[in-house]
């Protein structure tokens, strides 16, 4: 019996050690193992983290001007999350909003969700409207905002707060649950449209951009605003900041109690340009003489581009922090198309191409012999026309200079279609250069492959047109600009090149790109005397009695150039200008390409612009003090540009030459291989600004804002009488 009750006790006593041995376990599980669990579960402090987008980076031009900046920036912005919160706590339940949908069979639906825009009118707008802080925004973003989020990304309902918005707001510590004033940096392009097409826009941040692993850091992840055009974007990786994360404590209410901790983001990384900010401006002030082309200056010796241009143009600072709906309209549906760089888009050369043509001739006997103007040639039943009558027989250097078409035609076949491709190749001709810009497209310089691809068969009509720069032969200013500068320097074919160096604000360079030879034409069988000739009949075309470009001689260097006129398929737009130039003869600095869109000749619309460049350039290598300027909005314009002048002087002493345009180009070339200018639409969409809505109109509502009160503030002012 004793044994019975004692195994009784044991097995009692057994289970009641089990008992609470498991209800230790469980206290130590939930005060230990699982403490932060349960604890953020318990009304109390709390503490989120929020990311802190660094500044950006500036970029400034080869000698260490600041080109691009950016300066602080206060938004104000919403925790919609919060707000319901604590509008739940004082109120039974929440106002509904109802809206209509069609689902994936076309079928009408209503959808009912909580009246977001309703419970900020009634929880945050009376005090912004006490502290004149309202302002006009889209009621229907804001649901849109709540509705894919679902609150957990802040919305920004102002972005354009000022300092004096921002005092007031911390003076009066509104401290309502989800309002809050961010500091950000707001991009600032210092010379507004100067080299907007090289330096391209910015968009805001994009939560959707972003890899999830990299939101689980934060308890509000504030993105960074990017590039999506030109040196924005290419560079974009450099230029943005380093973030930072702010630790902040919440009360059971949800009102910021105070700042835990703070890791201070960083500035990201400066870009220094090969672009010359002044030449780039001398370029740009030339250029608006036209109201559509093109400009390019290149270092011979290096391969930098010291300016590149495009009129008509814009302003980036129209895009920061969003663009108006009205504006991007108004560049995008401009006939002239302000957006789109000509500088780096492909048109047919006109003779700037017997440039390549006369060095290809190298590879052969061809630059040797003489050839037969005839007034032109005949091929198959056609007769292609010099623009003269007959300049006789004339060899390549005197042919450059009164640009032959009937010698070209001839010297073109005689040298083949293969060492032109061979030539071409090597000067980058029909490929992309590398540069780091957005938007640039190859060229086209045709082949018997390549017509073969188009259905039709290679003719020596087809050499001629190549030889002449015409038909399907396409190049960009940028291009030409780097043929020229091949040429000057005795033939080394450098990589062109915009970013000079990458370097953090301590001083250390993060990445620096050196100049690069891609080829040598003197170790590819072209020698350096017969450079020489080439280089020679540039020199004519601009110094000697009956060349194309007599408009051109400078006062200040010995320049030397080549003309074109090309004609296109666009019975509105006849012809385009351009102009190759280098100077000085001996030790050239300056390479230009001048393109002038519905420009009548190249000597009389292109060459002034050129001319001007390179004195301007030349000038302030001699000492001249010049300052930056901000530039406004070049305004396109689609008038055909008979001729240029700078100092008002007489056009008749020179002159003019219509090269080329006796070719009717339409006879040769098919129909469906004629290039019509078609500026490109793949436009990198811009952040734009959502329009105010009837339900957001509510600036209307400020109240004068009232002082804070300061007790015995009136002892003080009595005292002061």
């Amino acid at each position: 019996m004793v044994t019975q009750f004692r195994i009784r006790l044991y097995m009692l006593a057994l289970f009641v050690i089990a008992g609470f041995s498991l209800l230790v376990y469980r206290l130590y599980q939930i005060q230990v193992i699982e403490h932060e669990t349960y604890a953020a579960k318990v009304p109390g402090s709390k503490f989120e983290s929020v990311r802190i987008p660094g500044i950006r980076g500036e970029i400034k031009d080869r000698n260490g001007l600041t080109i691009v900046d950016s300066t602080p920036n206060y938004e104000l912005q919403f925790d919609l999350r919060e707000i319901l919160d604590a509008y739940k706590k004082v109120h039974q339940g929440v106002p509904d909003y109802t809206w209509e949908r069609f689902d994936s069979r076309g079928l009408r639906q209503e959808k009912t969700e909580t009246d977001i825009v309703k419970v900020v009118e009634e929880t945050v707008f009376p005090v912004l409207q006490e502290l004149g802080m309202l302002a006009d925004y889209s009621a229907n973003s804001m649901r849109v905002h709540f509705r894919s989020t679902a609150g957990v990304v802040p919305f920004t309902y102002r972005r354009d707060l000022s300092f004096r918005e921002f005092a007031r707001f911390a003076e009066n510590n509104i401290g309502i649950p989800g309002v809050t004033v961010t500091q950000t940096g707001r991009r600032r392009y210092l010379y507004d449209s100067l080299a907007c097409h090289i330096l391209g826009y910015m968009n805001l941040a994009d939560i959707d951009q972003v890899r999830e692993e990299k939101k689980l850091d934060f308890n509000y992840y504030v993105g960074d605003d990017y590039g999506v055009m030109g040196i924005e974007k290419t560079m974009d990786q450099y230029l943005q900041g380093k973030p930072g994360k702010l630790v902040i404590e919440k009360n059971e209410k949800g009102k910021i109690v105070g700042e835990v901790s703070r890791s201070s983001a960083k500035p990201g990384s400066d870009v220094y340009l090969t672009i010359d900010a002044r030449i780039q401006a001398i370029t740009e002030r030339a250029l608006r003489k036209v109201g559509r082309g093109a400009a390019v200056v290149v270092d011979p010796q290096t391969g930098d581009i010291l300016s590149i241009a495009s009129v008509p143009s814009f302003n980036p600072n129209v895009f920061i922090p969003e663009v108006n709906i009205d504006d991007w309209k108004r560049y995008t549906e401009d006939p002239t198309s302000p957006m789109f760089s000509r500088a780096i888009n492909p048109y047919s050369p006109g003779s700037t191409c017997k440039i390549p043509i006369a060095l290809a001739g190298c590879l052969s006997e061809s630059w040797k012999y003489r050839f037969s103007c005839g007034g032109g040639a005949q091929y198959s039943n056609k007769f292609m026309k010099c623009w003269s009558s007959g300049h006789g027989s004339v060899d390549v250097s005197t042919a450059i200079k009164v640009s032959c078409n009937g010698f070209f035609y001839r010297y073109a076949n005689d040298t083949g279609i293969r060492n032109i491709q061979t030539v071409t190749g090597l000067l980058g001709l029909g490929k992309k250069t590398g540069i780091k810009i957005t938007g640039e497209n190859p060229g086209n310089i045709p082949s018997p492959e390549w017509l073969r691809m188009q259905g039709l068969l290679w003719s020596d009509a087809f050499t001629a047109l190549v030889a002449i720069g015409q038909g399907a032969t396409e190049a960009t200013p940028l291009q030409m600009a780097s043929v020229t500068a091949t040429v000057a320097n005795g033939g080394k074919v450098y990589q062109p090149r915009i970013i000079k160096k990458v370097v953090e604000k301590n001083g250390e360079i993060v990445s620096e790109e050196p100049p690069k030879i891609k080829a040598d034409l003197t170790k590819e069988g072209i020698t350096a005397a017969q450079l020489e000739i080439v280089k020679r009949g540039m020199w004519r075309v601009v110094n000697e009695g009956g060349g194309t470009a007599g408009r051109a001689k400078s006062e200040y260097t010995v320049l030397s150039g080549k003309t074109g006129t090309a004609q296109t398929a666009n019975p509105l737009q006849p012809t385009n200008a351009w102009f190759i130039a280098f100077a000085p003869y001996d030790d050239p600095k300056y390479a230009v390409c001048v393109f002038v869109e519905n420009g009548n000749s190249g000597g009389g619309a292109a060459s002034p612009i050129a001319k001007r460049i390179i004195d301007g350039a030349t000038t302030l290598g001699q000492g001249r003090e010049m300052e930056v300027t901000a530039l406004p909005e070049a305004i396109g314009r689609t008038d055909r540009v008979m001729s240029v002048s700078f100092d008002n002087s007489d056009l008749d002493a020179f002159a003019m030459v219509d090269e080329d345009r006796s070719v009717d180009v339409a006879a040769f070339v098919p129909e469906t291989l004629q290039r019509t200018y078609r500026p490109t639409s793949n436009l990198a969409r811009p952040t734009i600004k959502k329009s105010t809505d009837s339900r957001g109109q509510v600036s209307r509502m400020n109240s004068k804002p009232k002082p804070k009160f300061r007790p015995f503030q009136w002892l003080k002012r009595k005292k002061n009488r």
